[in-house]
């Protein structure tokens, strides 16, 4: 069977129902579809900033108009629910178009360089140029918002794009497909490519695309960043995270748990920046578990119905990441952790890869849940004695994605956040960062290199040129040939001028460097 034969089928990890069948792409195609998209590319960055923005005005009406559709295909091939899905997924989307088109003529505009007295000659530009083709490889918890959040950013910075979906989530990518075909792009500046990653990937660094950028898993991440060594290809990796949250014993213990709960549990955990590890101050350690217990077994975990919205937790996505959480859990609780709450199933949950809210106490740095990403529904809580301890535990981890700080001193909260080792920290909130389209997203440590959204975003989507010329006509600088007893005592003159140890020096200085000056820059190369 040939890969333009072979297929894949998207399948709801809710129900086991077949949602869609999409044919692989032949990879043998890529070195045409990527010359077509350079011949795209090249129309495409000759098309002012506002006239991108006019095409990405057109994808967020469709993203409006249809928000519904768009929800219910990522919670049917996701597993999520529909409202994880309109919340976290859609809304992002259209922040998006309208954020980058607003806003990347502002970021990537040629940029003036004041330089010091010395080159008062000379001026500088720094420009931003987009790099051609961008490759994205994009994972299955949020399948539609991370991808298109980097597409927009690729196409108002000038690039075209080939986005590789995750094989679990191949219906968004077609929905995708659909959402850039309003827009009205030249042919060839997107492509949708389905297949394999790790055979996408290598088909990307083989036929030379300009950037990769990946969001995945660190090992994944390492194996990419190995093989994009060998052709020195520039790559943006987001790798996942541990998040830490610290709850102070000033906090307002109602919106902490109720912010632990949403970000402990959202799309069933599968959030690289939601929280997986809470440690709370030991005077209010108590009351804050007994809170967070009884919210988490009100929540209910189930398929849910189209007609039904009520359900809070869909499905994890994938089987193999349903193993991974049960096997944390079994880690956990062989190693004393206790199970204070979990939710309550509703619906048909046996042929799907539900796993309850989970709620644990008793927990310490040996667990898997603790010391690893579980990425599912579980919520460890540590008690501390102070908050100089949960910096100690927190900062503990290999992964440095986000954190949170709870209290009700913003001025000892932001203090503290300076400190935690994570790319965001958040104040009395968690797991909404990545909507920002306005902060760069990304981490330290293992959680990647680069940064996505945000003008750092836009900024990794393009190629730095610095442009620089001389006021006014001169033959040569002061540094150029022919040496001679002169220059030495020129440049020396010119560095007492520069950095003067006084006002007399300085005086003496310019009295000798001025016709040195003239006679150097402005005279001909006499050659005998």
């Amino acid at each position: 069977m040939t890969a333009e034969q072979q297929t894949v089928t998207d399948y709801n990890p809710a129900t086991g129902a077949a949602v869609a069948e999409l044919n692989h792409t032949d990879l043998a195609t890529l070195p045409e579809r990527i010359a077509k998209a350079r011949a795209a590319q090249h129309r495409w960055a000759a098309k002012s900033f506002k006239e991108r923005a006019r095409h990405l005005r057109l994808m967020r009406d469709y993203i409006v108009e249809r928000a519904e559709d768009l929800a219910t295909i990522v919670s049917d091939s996701n597993g999520k629910t529909r409202v994880d899905a309109l919340a976290t997924e859609v809304l992002p989307c259209a922040l998006a178009c309208s954020w980058y088109g607003k806003n990347a003529g502002k970021v990537l505009a040629p940029q003036r360089r004041g330089g010091h007295l010395l080159f008062a000659n000379k001026s500088t530009t720094v420009e931003h140029l987009p790099l051609g083709v961008v490759g994205i490889i994009s994972p299955w918890n949020y399948p539609l918002s991370i991808p298109f959040g980097e597409i927009t950013m690729a196409l108002m910075a000038g690039n075209a794009v080939l986005l590789k979906v995750a094989a679990a989530t191949p219906a968004v990518g077609r929905a995708i497909e659909r959402i850039l075909d309003a827009g009205e792009l030249p042919e060839g500046l997107f492509q949708h490519i389905v297949g394999s990653g790790s055979q996408v990937a290598t088909a990307f660094f083989e036929n030379g695309i300009d950037k990769l950028f990946f969001t995945g898993s660190v090992p994944a991440g390492k194996t990419l960043m190995a093989q994009a060594a060998q052709t020195l290809t520039p790559v943006s990796l987001e790798l996942g995270g541990n998040d830490p949250m610290i709850v102070l014993a000033d906090a307002d213990l109602e919106r902490a748990t109720n912010g632990a709960a949403w970000a402990g549990y959202q799309n069933a955990g599968q959030s690289c920046g939601g929280v997986e590890r809470i440690y709370v101050e030991d005077s209010v350690h108590d009351e804050f578990v007994a809170l967070l217990a009884k919210k988490t077994r009100a929540l209910r975990h189930g398929p849910g119905q189209r007609d039904d919205i009520s359900v809070d937790i869909g499905s994890l996505t994938t089987e193999g990441q349903l193993r991974t959480v049960q096997q944390h859990l079994e880690d956990a609780l062989a190693k004393g952790a206790r199970i204070e709450a979990q939710s309550q199933p509703v619906g048909d949950v046996e042929h799907g890869y539900f796993f309850p809210a989970t709620l644990l106490t008793g927990v310490n740095d040996t667990m898997l849940t603790v010391c690893e990403e579980t990425f599912g529904p579980i919520i460890a809580v540590e008690r501390v004695t102070d908050a100089e301890q949960a910096l100690t535990r927190a900062n503990r981890s290999n992964l440095a994605l986000t954190s949170s700080i709870w209290t009700r001193d913003t001025r000892k909260g932001r203090a503290l956040a300076a400190r935690l080792q994570t790319g965001v920290t958040t104040l009395n909130d968690h797991l909404y960062t990545h909507g920002l389209s306005e902060a760069p997203w990304g981490g330290w440590k293992e959680s990647g290199i680069g940064r996505t959204h945000g003008p750092e975003g836009l900024l990794e989507m393009t190629n730095a040129k610095v442009i620089n010329w001389d006021r006014l006509p001169a033959k040569r600088n002061l540094w150029w040939y022919p040496f001679d007893q002169a220059t030495y005592r020129g440049l020396l003159n010119a560095l007492h001028f520069a950095f003067p140890r006084g006002p007399l020096k300085w005086l003496g200085a310019s009295l000798k460097l001025t016709p040195f000056l003239v006679r150097k820059m402005f005279s001909k190369w006499k050659v005998d």
